[in-house]
């Protein structure tokens, strides 16, 4: 099983430097790459806590394409973006764009949606899950046509192209990854049979897997489409996967064992910072079943350096 993490992506605005931190997400992103790690991943939300004032988030396009420029090995991906946010076209012009500055290394995870505040504060409304899940369809229509074969027409209830074309529509073949993110047993199942490479369940403990492969691989049949075909992945929850010790390592061994192919974890970077980071790694490397690069030389990773902000102009 391959392990990717989360990035530190949103801070408290009391007390902080934007760039200081911005500089600190990129230094933690190499160390990710540079302990062995899979992937490194981003939210697509525009609010981090209750309070938008309290606490900055960056946006994840950005963020991504930031961290391609000082890594070289890891994959990276949305966990998972918001389709409701932007245009699917422009996604899939994005998404082919950031394919190219990684050299081949981008994953498109997507779903439907669901933190109301940020929906209505942005302008978007907020429809209901029907029509959230209904909407995410019609996206991956577009989107999916655009990164297999460069152009899209559509006309849906929710979103339309003509002729949409994307060129370079990325560098992977035969197209950049997509993952179809949550939990919804019967649209998003079928969603991610139809379109995705990838399913990713959100915030189910190994016991209760079982039930959602099961589930699954009825959606995958209803499709005609070989399970085998769809890979599992998963985004544990918080509390478990931020636990050290033999816990956390039976946590992604009885994971592995269920045929789940990608772990994500979020392990709260703003506070644990490069320790949160050199526990968890020792804890997978503790394992059987979960696979980490070798890290590199020593100096391979002290010549490898973030470039530091200069002095503001006047």
């Amino acid at each position: 099983m391959d392990v990717g993490v989360m990035a530190l992506q949103a801070w408290p605005t009391q007390g902080t430097s934007p760039a200081a931190e911005y500089q600190r997400s990129l230094e933690l992103a190499q160390a990710t790459e540079d302990l062995g790690f899979e992937s490194i991943w981003a939210w697509d939300h525009v609010y981090a806590g209750d309070d938008p004032r309290a606490e900055a988030i960056l946006e994840p396009f950005v963020l991504l394409t930031s961290i391609a420029a000082v890594t070289h090995r890891v994959r990276l991906g949305h966990m998972v973006m918001c389709a409701g946010f932007r245009n699917p076209a422009l996604t899939a012009k994005m998404a082919a764009t950031l394919d190219v500055a990684s050299d081949g290394r981008f994953e498109l995870g997507i779903g439907a949606g669901w933190k109301e505040p940020e929906w209505r504060a942005y302008g978007y409304g907020f429809p209901s899950a029907a029509d959230r899940a209904a909407a995410l369809g019609e996206q991956l229509e577009i989107i999916t046509a655009m990164l297999d074969r460069g152009a899209a027409t559509f006309h849906g209830r929710f979103v339309s192209a003509e002729d949409a074309v994307t060129v370079p529509r990325g560098i992977q073949r035969p197209r950049i990854p997509v993952i179809v993110g949550g939990n919804g047993r019967r649209v998003a199942r079928r969603l991610a049979a139809r379109f995705a490479d990838e399913l990713n369940i959100v915030h189910v403990a190994p016991d209760m897997m079982p039930e959602e492969i099961a589930i699954t691989r009825e959606a995958c049949a209803a499709a005609s489409r070989d399970p085998a075909s769809l890979r599992l992945s998963v985004y544990p929850p918080e509390a478990e996967i931020q636990q050290r010790g033999p816990a956390r390592t039976e946590l992604l061994e009885a994971y592995a064992r269920l045929g789940v192919v990608r772990l994500v974890a979020d392990l709260g970077l703003q506070e644990g910072g490069l320790d949160a980071l050199r526990w968890f790694a020792a804890d997978c490397r503790a394992t059987r079943h979960v696979t980490l690069a070798p890290s590199p030389a020593p100096a391979a990773v002290s010549s490898r350096k973030v470039r530091s902000f200069g002095p503001r102009l006047a």
